[in-house]
């Protein structure tokens, strides 16, 4: 008789707790993938909004506009990093027109301000849909950032792994930029005190141009950026300003520190809730937010005016 092959142990199937613990270990990594994009966003916005204190609605059709941008450009040329540069430039003279050319002309009239942002929401939409139609489009993610990395049982893809870089290296070099150099102590002047900064002699108008200007320019970046997970559709404006907003609230305006945490709690808890409890995602993501509005006003690291 031939010899019988040893038999084959099979591998233990996988228990539906640890199959559990791996999706909330996903959603959890997806959440701080998607807080990272939101902190490249946010912390433009809430710098603009601290020193400039103009509400601008738009922040969230830059963020549209910059995918759009990023989609064509990679199309066209192949290259993702021209794709990311092309969109956050454009964005950041689009932006520093609107604060040159009008909103400037609107200081401390919060009403104005939206009322005016809000109608450059719509016309970038409106232009958006105009030039590349109303169906989605997603930006292809490049080869050098595609695949999966595998760590503790999780499926990390490596595009969401250079987001979560990014928010780091730019949240290290804007806290060292605000807090180290000449630059960040002008700017954390000018919110303190404006006045005061124009009596010492700093052009506080240029400030306010350049600031706005950067906020552009992160959003637009922040688009880039975003078109390989998230894409870029009609309607992705107003949710991703929301978003935004929340995070402001929440992290406390002006504060970099603030708008990192902010981030990464809305991010992960709007992947987590979503996930876990749809039918509660909303009151979820606002709840936190309404209840740091009642106890905390100025956010978490917010200052007192």
């Amino acid at each position: 008789m031939p010899a019988r092959a040893p038999r084959r142990r099979r591998s233990p199937a996988p228990s539906n707790h640890s199959l559990e613990e791996t999706a909330i270990a996903d959603e959890l990594v997806n959440g701080i993938a998607f807080g990272s994009l939101l902190f490249v966003l946010a912390s433009g916005f809430t710098l603009a909004l601290g020193l400039i204190k103009v509400v601008n609605i738009a922040h969230g059709a830059f963020y549209m506009l910059g995918a759009y941008l990023a989609v064509s450009v990679a199309e066209e040329t192949g290259s993702f990093l021209l794709a990311i540069a092309v969109s956050a430039v454009a964005l950041a003279i689009v932006a520093a027109a609107l604060q040159a050319g009008f909103l400037k002309r609107f200081e401390f009239q919060p009403l104005r301000q939206v009322l005016f942002t809000f109608g450059i929401t719509l016309m970038i939409s409106e232009i958006c849909r105009h030039l590349w139609g109303s169906y989605p489009k997603l930006l292809k993610t490049p080869d050098l950032l595609g695949g999966t990395v595998s760590a503790l049982s999780i499926t990390i893809p490596v595009y969401r792994i250079f987001v979560i870089g990014v928010a780091i290296v730019l949240g290290v070099a804007l806290w060292l930029t605000m807090t180290r150099t000449r630059i960040g102590a002008i700017v954390r002047a000018c919110i303190d005190d404006k006045e005061t900064a124009s009596s010492m002699g700093i052009d506080v108008d240029r400030v306010f141009l350049f600031m706005f200007g950067f906020a552009g320019l992160l959003a637009g970046a922040a688009g880039a950026i975003g078109a390989p997970f998230l894409g870029a559709y009609q309607g992705v404006e107003f949710e991703i300003l929301t978003l935004t907003l929340v995070v402001v609230v929440v992290g406390g305006l002006g504060s970099i520190l603030g708008a990192f945490l902010g981030s990464m709690l809305i991010g992960i808890v709007n992947s987590v809730g979503t996930s876990a409890a749809p039918e509660l995602s909303y009151f979820l993501l606002f709840g936190p937010m309404i209840l740091i509005l009642i106890f905390r006003p100025t956010g978490l690291l917010g200052r007192e005016e």
